[in-house]
C-alpha cells in the first residue's frame, strides 16, 4: 500500500528538482525566442517533434512543470519565465489549482492576476497568450485510469467557469487569451477519448489538435 505522504513528498522534490534543473540549464539559451510555460499540460506538449514534422523555423523553449498550480509558478517566475527574456509567452497554469482541495476561482485568478502583473512588468515588450484549460473526459474507462478524485471539481463545468474568467482577466490585463480547443471535444463535450491516457492528460495525436490551432500564433 502507497505511503501517500511520502508519494507526496516524493513529488514536491521531483518539482524542486525541475526548477534547479531548468535554472542551470538557462544559462544556455537564446533570449527573445518563444517560451512555453505551466503546469503538466504545458510540460508534456513534444513542440520540438511539431516544429520538425510542420519545418517550422522557430525555437520554443518549454518550462511547463508537472502538477505546478499558480502559487509555485509564483515562486518559480524567474526560472520558468525571465531567465528566458522570451518574446513570446503561451502560458498555461490553474487547471490543477481547480483540483486542490478549498479552491475557489476568486483565489485562482488573483494568482493569475500576480503573475501576469509580474510577466508585463518585467517584459514589457513580450507578447502573452493566455491559453484557455483543456477539456477533461470525466465519463469514459481508462486502462490504468487515476483516481476518480481528480475529476471530483476538475470537471469540463468547473473548467468552463475557470475559462471564463480566465478570458475576462486577461481582457482587463491586456493580454490575449486563446482558446484552442475546438478539435479536443467530442460530440458529448468530453475530451476525445483517443486523445487522452487517462481522461486529463494527452498523447501527441490530442496535442497536435492543439498546435494546429496554435501554429498562426506561433508564426505572427
Amino acid at each position: 500500500m502507497f505511503d501517500n505522504a511520502l508519494m507526496e513528498e516524493m513529488f514536491l522534490r521531483e518539482k524542486r528538482e525541475k526548477v534547479e534543473k531548468f535554472r542551470i540549464l538557462n544559462q544556455y539559451v537564446k533570449k527573445g525566442e518563444i517560451l512555453f510555460a505551466g503546469s503538466s499540460l504545458m510540460e508534456g506538449f513534444p513542440v520540438n517533434e511539431f516544429l520538425i514534422d510542420f519545418d517550422v523555423d522557430k525555437k520554443i523553449y518549454n518550462r511547463g512543470i508537472g502538477g505546478y498550480v499558480t502559487e509555485e509558478l509564483m515562486m518559480a517566475l524567474e526560472e520558468c519565465i525571465f531567465d528566458l527574456a522570451p518574446s513570446k509567452i503561451f502560458l498555461n497554469i490553474g487547471t490543477n489549482d481547480i483540483a486542490q482541495e478549498g479552491y475557489t476561482v476568486e483565489k485562482l485568478i488573483k494568482n493569475y492576476t500576480f503573475i501576469i502583473t509580474e510577466i508585463k512588468r518585467r517584459l514589457p515588450e513580450t507578447v502573452l497568450y493566455v491559453m484557455a484549460y483543456y477539456p477533461i473526459n470525466g465519463v469514459d474507462d481508462f486502462e490504468g485510469k487515476s483516481e476518480k478524485s481528480w475529476f471530483l471539481q476538475r470537471s469540463n463545468a468547473s473548467i468552463a467557469k475557470a475559462n471564463e474568467k480566465v478570458k475576462e482577466m486577461a481582457l482587463v490585463m491586456d493580454c490575449r487569451y486563446i482558446d484552442l480547443n475546438k478539435g479536443l471535444f467530442n460530440e458529448e463535450g468530453q475530451l476525445k477519448k483517443e486523445f487522452t491516457i487517462e481522461g486529463l492528460h494527452m498523447y501527441a495525436n490530442g496535442y497536435k489538435a492543439v498546435w494546429e490551432e496554435m501554429l498562426a500564433y506561433i508564426l505572427e
